[in-house]
């Protein structure tokens, strides 16, 4: 497989304090970061915030810790009717506690999402379409501010190409699209979080890889709404889409030449929910239980399925939706079972991010205290005798890069 967009190369030249080279000398290089996105859903940390039963939370941070192995990457939950049920009454606290914990343990977060049809406020019905436009402007404005610095990427508006023709209950928000249409509204509530941060990551997200979300990023464009990235859910609850899919996905989305971010992927364990069903919330089930030959597949899916998006230029970010089983739809769709055991998909994930896309390397200096290293975009340590020294491989550089090592 041909990685190569995925490194970067430096010339390092290590002098002694007097000035002198570090001549012949061994040298480790130890990446500690990725630059790409790996990513997760991580809801349980503003749970964990909320929890007052010290055995509970404790469950929750070994959870944590297990998912900090894996990723660098996190979702965090901005449903509107859950982040604020009443009026005027969030969830903020908790969900800035979380976002500072997973920060201090080097997480990258995004908000998800800022305006959706779905678990929008129901308060909202009270008010005419010109206030409830109001509202969701400001918050816009109130929940990108709150968290600028600490979330600075966002799923801004989510699922718009079935947006004005969702029918099966009313809501503030497709009131809002019938009335403005999808352009009119997706180029306002974008504005609005481009003014409350300037630098922000601005996704458009959605399940409809159809030629009609094309079609709709194309007419958004036009219109001069500033997409940072374009989101691709995929949700897999019926089966593995294969390489096939996954490649013409990738090649009819390149073409408007953005960032593709894979922003909701679950592959199951168990049994594939049946060819028939429509919306995949309609499927109710007791329980889905996860089965040894469903890990093994799964296993084999998440391997295939990164490796052919790591390989895509374009792909910036992977982000599965659920760590543990048991969650959206009870499906068996995690990396964890129901009693938080790790499934083949952990390892085989692992495997790839910490193992195959990951960098370490003896290396030794030349006669002038020179080497070159090339490596996986991202982070790194350096340890030279009894020192260490950070390192960041981004791009490609002709410049020596000079350590002074005591």
């Amino acid at each position: 497989m041909e990685l190569s967009h995925r490194k970067a190369s430096a010339k390092l030249r290590f002098l002694r304090p007097d000035g002198t080279p570090l001549a012949n000398c061994p040298v480790s290089l130890d990446q500690t970061g990725h630059s790409f996105l790996f990513g997760c859903g991580i809801f349980d940390s503003v749970q964990l915030f909320r929890e007052s039963s010290e055995e509970k939370q404790d469950i929750i941070r070994k959870r944590i810790d297990k998912w900090l192995k894996l990723f660098n990457y996190g979702t965090l939950p901005f449903y509107w009717g859950r982040y604020e049920p009443e009026e005027g009454k969030t969830a903020k606290e908790e969900t800035l506690q979380a976002a500072h914990y997973l920060r201090d343990r080097g997480v990258t977060l995004k908000g998800h999402p800022l305006c959706w049809h779905t678990a929008c406020a129901p308060w909202l019905l009270k008010y005419s379409n010109e206030e409830i436009m109001r509202r969701q402007l400001d918050r816009i404005t109130r929940d990108v501010t709150d968290f600028k610095g600490l979330i600075d990427l966002w799923d801004v508006i989510n699922e718009v190409v079935i947006m004005p023709e969702f029918d099966r209950y009313d809501n503030a928000v497709t009131r809002l699209c019938i009335e403005k249409g999808r352009v009119g509204l997706v180029k306002e509530v974008f504005a609005q979080a481009k003014a409350a941060n300037p630098e922000a990551t601005l996704l458009i997200n959605d399940f409809n890889t159809s030629p009609r979300y094309e079609q709709l990023i194309e007419d958004l464009l036009e219109a001069d709404v500033p997409i940072s990235a374009i989101g691709i859910q995929s949700h897999q609850h019926q089966g593995y889409w294969g390489a096939d899919k996954l490649n013409d996905v990738l090649q009819r989305f390149s073409r408007f030449g953005l960032p593709i971010h894979f922003t909701e992927n679950t592959l199951i364990s168990g049994a594939i929910m049946p060819a028939h069903i429509v919306d995949l919330n309609d499927y109710q089930v007791d329980e889905w239980p996860s089965t040894p030959e469903g890990e093994e597949r799964q296993a084999r899916e998440i391997s295939e399925m990164y490796s052919i998006l790591f390989a895509h230029p374009l792909v910036e970010a992977i982000t599965t939706w659920d760590f543990t089983d048991g969650l959206w739809l009870k499906a068996p769709s995690g990396f964890l079972r129901l009693d938080d055991s790790e499934k083949p998909s952990y390892d085989a994930l692992h495997d790839l991010i910490h193992g195959a896309w990951e960098t370490h390397a003896s290396l030794a200096t030349d006669a002038d205290g020179c080497l070159s290293v090339t490596g996986f975009k991202g982070s790194y340590v350096l340890t030279v005798k009894d020192s260490t020294l950070p390192l960041s491989l981004t791009e490609n550089t002709d410049s020596v890069r000079t350590f002074s090592v005591g």
